[in-house]
């Protein structure tokens, strides 16, 4: 902010009037020496010969009163001290943050960081709900044959609040595992099922609530039951260290044991900084990201975990590709080998605060998952990408996912 003060200081005389030497004796005619200008004073200057009137006094500045000068300058002072604090904790913090991502973004992948065949993709509920026909699938087939796209997320729920799932809302579930497995043999289809938590806002599912769990775990049954290969979670906004998430996932898990079927989950981004999901906690509700080792802890509890790497508020192409090699390491540095790790691609765009579709591109997220995975284990065979969702997705979206990954 800028400012200007008054000068502090006090008149100064001015030379503008002359002094007159006071009269005295007049001196002799004799001793008076002839000048042109006048007669000629003891002190030797020459003075004029008729008097002149003084000029006319010039106003000078006024200093500002005192007590406005010590009413301001605090105030200024404390205002330009409160913009340099703002610009130090807030500004380059986050300029460090966007360097280091951009530096994160460079050098090559590694050769051979390619599709395994592990990959996945997230579906809309049109497929379970009878809107999609047989030409859909075969569309959808053709789409994925030559891909690495071994399961699919079919959205088939959301839960009721209470942890209960109505077979209504996917009267066609059976009808569409058939014409994936007839279609593309070899690919798994497991039920997306998800809610809104009681955490982020006035309603939603109570994890904290034993009966509420126990009605998931029996939804889980049913759709497995309906012939669907694995059960799919997805529940946000879902704090870190949130034990009663922990509890649902080890019942979960001796259920799709106990089936033969598959338990996945998508889960949060990690912490792009120490402790930042306990820092954001103090402002949001919902923070947005887990700690590592929370992450790691859910990774050990599941055959597949999913990252949501999208939505980061990044604003250049190469911080989001940065951001997204950073969460990749993160992750594999706490995924144990055992279980299938996949990076979320954002097959859509949007243009707002939390996603800024130029620069959540396929095409960065692609290459910043083969950075991470080429920095931190490029032999890792259980890892794959999954992009979201198919009915937003775009020939450029496929093109960039193709190219840079599937070749």
């Amino acid at each position: 902010m800028d400012h200007t003060e008054s000068r502090d200081g006090t008149d100064e005389p001015t030379d503008d009037t002359r002094t007159t030497p006071a009269p005295g004796p007049a001196p002799s005619p004799a001793s008076e020496p002839a000048s042109a200008s006048g007669p000629v004073p003891a002190s030797g200057r020459t003075l004029d010969p008729e008097p002149r009137p003084d000029p006319a006094p010039q106003p000078q500045p006024q200093p500002a009163p005192e007590s406005a000068k010590k009413r301001r300058r605090p105030w200024v002072r404390r205002v330009r001290r409160t913009v340099l604090v703002l610009a130090l904790v807030l500004i380059l913090p986050l300029a460090a943050v966007e360097t280091a991502l951009r530096v994160n973004y460079m050098g090559d992948p590694a050769d051979g960081t390619h599709t395994r065949n592990r990959d996945a993709m997230w579906l809309g509920h049109a497929w379970v709900d009878g809107r999609k026909k047989d030409a859909d699938v075969t569309a959808l087939a053709g789409r994925l044959r030559d891909t690495g796209v071994r399961d699919l997320y079919v959205h088939t729920g959301p839960l009721e609040h209470d942890g209960t799932l109505p077979t209504s809302v996917y009267p066609r579930a059976r009808w569409f595992i058939d014409a994936v497995h007839r279609e593309l043999p070899g690919v798994r289809v497991q039920a997306f099922l998800g809610d809104v938590l009681a955490n982020g806002g006035p309603e939603g599912l109570e994890l904290s609530d034993a009966a509420t769990r126990a009605e998931v775990v029996r939804s889980a049954g049913q759709v497995l039951d309906t012939g669907y290969e694995g059960v799919h979670m997805d529940l946000e906004p879902l704090h870190s260290d949130d034990e009663h998430y922990l509890d649902l996932l080890d019942d979960l898990r001796k259920l799709t044991k106990d089936r033969d079927a598959q338990l996945s989950v998508a889960a949060h981004q990690i912490d792009p900084l120490p402790h930042l999901h306990s820092v954001a906690g103090l402002v949001a509700d919902h923070p947005k990201w887990w700690s590592q080792e929370f992450f790691g802890q859910v990774a050990r509890r599941v055959d597949q975990i999913a990252v949501m790497s999208y939505d980061t508020a990044r604003l250049f192409e190469s911080t989001y590709g940065g951001y997204v090699a950073q969460q990749t390491s993160l992750a594999l540095e706490v995924t144990p080998p055992t279980t299938h790790l996949l990076m979320g691609l954002p097959f859509y765009y949007e243009n707002n605060p939390s996603h800024w579709g130029h620069a959540e591109t396929v095409a960065a997220a692609v290459r910043g998952a083969r950075l991470g995975l080429s920095r931190t284990d490029p032999d890792r065979e259980l890892f794959g990408l999954a992009p979201y969702i198919d009915f937003a997705a775009t020939e450029t979206n496929w093109k960039e996912f193709e190219d840079g990954w599937v070749r």
